[in-house]
């Protein structure tokens, strides 16, 4: 009996660690799933201490950017020398005139009613300097006379003095008339003008760009020159660029400039500094100077006071060593250097420096092509967002 009881005990014993190997087991890989987690995938990498580049070979180019306006380089405000009622304008905005085409007409009468006027005054002026010759031929015949008779002792002394001072005071009439046609006349050609400026006519060929007058308004030519229309040559455009008194100094004329337009950013048109103005506009408190420069447009895609992007072109260096221009260390004696990156570790190293711009400065001496230079240092890693080092998993018993 007692050995079918230890039998039984022991067949127990048996079974119930046969029950136990499964949870065992899986209670082993949850805590190896769990170790792995925490030291394959929580874990991070150490990231490197440096942000760094290669020295390359490429081209590089300095600029001086700006914004400009447009404008024809030759155009012409045509007004009026005249005061009158506007007519007619004959042409319409966009239409191409020729020099000497009518553009516009004021309304003549007042000044040929003027011209008229002067006329008359100047034909009786003429028919009283002929009744003055006429006269005069008279008077020196009797001053002729009496003089003889004088000299025959046949007249007196009195007859004859006045037969001459009657002959001189004629000729003086004869002069004063003579004065006072030339003032008429010159009052008349005044007026002729001033008729033959009630038509205005283009003054240059070109483009009518622009009409401020109406017809059937009154133009007052007194007080101000009325401005009728302008007509603008538009195969040459005038870029004015407004550039920065930091920039200034660096332009020059003749220096090489492009620019984009808002409508057509993938385009470029080039040309050249024509001339820089020497009185500054001062905006918000920042003194801009204008740069002019002058390009073609024979495709008239460029208008008046389009909005430009102006690069002048300071200079250009290709297939040069380049790093980026934040790699550069400048001392206050204006020494400059780089931070090299070597097995033994970061090495500062003296450079001589060229072209350089926002983001690529050009080395002369001191680097050569694919070396690997400093140009910041990455930030440390922060703290995990659930806290610090997260706990080992429990240890099994």
């Amino acid at each position: 009996m007692l050995q079918k009881a230890e039998n039984s005990w022991t067949g127990e014993k048996a079974a119930g660690r046969r029950r136990r190997w499964p949870w065992l087991l899986a209670a082993l890989l949850m805590a190896g799933g769990g170790y792995y987690y925490y030291a394959g995938v929580q874990a991070p990498e150490e990231a490197p201490a440096f942000q760094t580049a290669i020295v390359a070979l490429g081209d590089i180019e300095t600029n001086v950017n700006a914004i400009a306006k447009m404008q024809p380089k030759t155009y012409v405000d045509v007004g009026t020398q005249v005061s009158g009622q506007l007519r007619t304008i004959h042409p319409d905005v966009g239409e191409v005139v020729k020099k000497g085409d009518l553009l516009a007409e004021i309304d003549p009468t007042v000044y040929q009613t003027r011209v008229a006027g002067d006329r008359a005054s100047l034909d009786n002026l003429r028919a009283q300097l002929a009744q003055a010759e006429a006269q005069l031929t008279l008077d020196r015949l009797r001053n002729e006379r009496a003089q003889q008779l004088l000299k025959n002792q046949s007249g007196s002394k009195d007859a004859a003095d006045a037969a001459m001072a009657t002959e001189q005071i004629s000729e003086a009439k004869i002069d004063a008339l003579k004065a006072q046609i030339a003032q008429m006349q010159a009052t008349l050609d005044g007026d002729l003008a001033n008729l033959g400026y009630t038509k205005i006519y283009a003054p240059m060929d070109g483009t009518v760009v622009s009409i401020t007058a109406r017809e059937g308004g009154t133009l007052n030519a007194n007080q101000s020159a009325p401005i009728v229309l302008r007509i603008a040559d538009l195969q040459t455009m005038t870029v004015t660029a407004q550039v920065a008194e930091g920039d200034i100094p660096r332009i020059t004329v003749g220096t090489p400039a492009s620019f984009s337009t808002l409508g057509l950013p993938d385009r470029r048109w080039r040309g050249t500094v024509r001339q820089i103005e020497p009185t500054p506009t001062i905006v918000n408190d920042v003194v801009l100077y204008n740069v002019l420069i002058d390009v073609p447009n024979e495709d008239l895609m460029l208008m008046t006071d389009m909005t430009a992007q102006v690069f002048f072109r300071l200079g250009e260096a290709k297939g040069v060593k380049l790093v980026p221009t934040p790699a550069i260390r400048t001392a206050r004696d204006g020494s400059q250097s780089v931070r090299v990156l070597t097995p033994q570790g970061p090495q500062e190293r003296p450079v001589k420096t060229g072209l350089s711009n926002r983001s690529q400065t050009e080395i002369l001496e001191g680097l050569d092509a694919g070396e690997t230079v400093i140009t910041g240092a990455n930030a440390p890693a922060g703290p995990r967002p659930g806290g610090g080092r997260p706990s080992m998993p429990p240890r099994l018993g």
